[in-house]
């Protein structure tokens, strides 16, 4: 006596007429507010708290990334102004900014890119082309995709 499967017929998957973005371009952020190293860090702070963000890019005239300015930043600002009795209006941005900045690739897949936050464990990275700003992605953006893809398979 043979074996009968229990299993059943098996569907053959749907194509799905809409493109699902899988690159980091198709999904980062192009409307970017960004912060110029001369600015002082009261303006950023004002920008931040304004505009409800965490932190933004750094970029020159030529809108090249120079760096990236977080609250964490302009927290170190406040607490070292207080301890020293330093006016705040002294430092800018330039001072204060990350300069060493780590950007993602605009081609990247977005769940790659999302295995190099789990690695950084930074909440956001520009995306540079031909040395000039072109985006960003942050966590959320990554988060708002996977809700998208949400029953599709992850190949």
């Amino acid at each position: 006596m043979a074996i009968k499967s229990f299993q059943g017929a098996r569907k053959q998957q749907q194509s799905s007429s809409e493109e699902i973005p899988f690159k980091v371009r198709d999904v980062m952020s192009k409307d970017l507010i960004t912060f110029k190293p001369e600015q002082s860090v009261e303006e950023v702070i004002d920008t931040l708290i304004r505009n409800k963000i965490s932190g933004g890019p750094v970029v020159n005239d030529k809108n090249e990334l120079v760096g990236v300015i977080s609250e964490g930043d302009c927290l170190k600002q406040i607490s070292e102004s207080r301890y020293y009795n330093m006016p705040m209006e002294s430092d800018t941005v330039e001072k204060r900014m990350i300069k060493d900045v780590e950007t993602i690739d605009g081609n990247m897949n977005v769940l790659d890119a999302a295995n190099k936050f789990l690695e950084s464990r930074r909440r956001r990275f520009p995306i540079v082309e031909d040395g000039k700003l072109i985006g960003q992605i942050s966590q959320k953006d990554i988060l708002k995709v996977a809700m998208e893809l949400k029953g599709h398979t992850w190949k």
